[in-house]
């Protein structure tokens, strides 16, 4: 059997040869029901179109590059399937790259699939800004949990949502609060600190804070004992790896959560749902920060200046906190 081309496609529908090329590279300019015809054509044929050879064309690879920090962290997995599944509304294929938690990989891996890429989709990067856009200078760019002057991007604001916590632990009698700050570089670890501060300072509540910390499993476990000297009687992690590292550090010293100490996450990723008891947290919203991350950076490659894109995290109040003891 001939392999589809869209000559042999072009001749069953009685159309150029351009047409049809011009149905799979720029749909818009198809009459929809001639358009129809063509693809239906192509599916009956088994033909797929050749993403090298439209790059030629083109001149667009059809590949969006994203990078992480670490892909262990669970918020990362579902955001880079929300990216993923917005790309492929785009008809583009994404490209992962993970620097695992080193700012000096980022700029390599970046300088690596830059000549394979359209654009760049970059997550909580560690690199200072400088030199961040220095290493994306003349690659469309959008970060994401990251605000970066004169960069695109697209954050969570979970300033409201950890006030609403924060003013129901008060509301259980909660008056000194431990504050696990995440990483140094991170700008979500600054930006929830500063929330969390803001708030103490407004109620007059006692706020210890300990760190920073890798947003970490093991990290948590490790400030355990720290908190427990700390006499709070209520934590607010970085996120919820770093919490449930905490809980189970407090238990392995005796303590049980929250009978002897409430505990508060960041993120709603899979762990703080499934975890037993389930972790009070604030959600992100996955899906809304990759379709805006997708839908930035193709405005971006289109040669248009899209704006930076603030969302709002939502608390919600699980069984991991409760009233103050003591």
């Amino acid at each position: 059997m001939k392999r589809a081309t869209i000559y042999s496609i072009a001749s069953i529908v009685g159309v150029s040869p351009s047409t049809v090329s011009r149905t799979f590279s720029r749909p818009e300019m198809v009459k929809v029901e001639l358009r129809e015809r063509i693809l239906a054509t192509a599916r009956e044929l088994g033909y797929a179109p050749n993403r090298a050879a439209r790059g030629l064309a083109t001149g667009r690879s059809g590949v969006i590059g994203m990078l992480v920090p670490d892909v262990e962290n669970p918020f990362f997995p579902p955001l880079i399937r929300a990216v993923q599944a917005a790309a492929r509304v785009e008809d583009a294929e994404l490209l992962l790259i993970d620097s695992e938690l080193s700012a000096s990989a980022e700029q390599e891996l970046v300088d690596r699939i830059r000549p394979q890429v359209d654009g760049l989709i970059i997550a909580s990067p560690r690199l200072p800004s400088k030199q961040l856009h220095e290493v994306v200078r003349g690659v469309p760019t959008v970060a994401v949990n990251r605000a970066i002057r004169s960069l695109p991007a697209v954050v969570c604001d979970n300033t409201s949502a950890l006030e609403e916590i924060a003013d129901h632990l008060h509301q259980l009698g909660h008056r000194r609060i431990a504050l696990l700050r995440g990483p140094q570089a991170a700008w979500a670890a600054t930006h929830r600190a500063r929330a969390v501060r803001n708030w103490a300072d407004d109620k007059g509540v006692e706020l210890v804070e300990l760190g920073p910390f890798e947003a970490q499993f093991a990290d948590g476990r490790d400030a355990a004992a720290q908190i427990v000297e700390s006499g709070a009687s209520a934590v607010f992690a970085f996120d919820d790896l770093m919490a449930a590292g905490v809980i189970a550090g407090l238990s392995a010293l005796g303590e049980s959560v929250p009978r002897d100490r409430s505990i508060v996450g960041c993120d709603d990723v899979l762990l703080a749902q499934t975890m037993t008891p389930s972790l009070t947290t604030v959600t992100a919203p996955f899906a809304e920060l990759g379709s805006s991350a997708v839908e930035m950076l193709s405005e971006l490659i289109a040669g248009r200046s899209p704006r930076t894109v603030t969302l709002s995290g939502t608390a919600v109040l699980r069984g991991t906190i409760g009233p103050a003891v003591g």
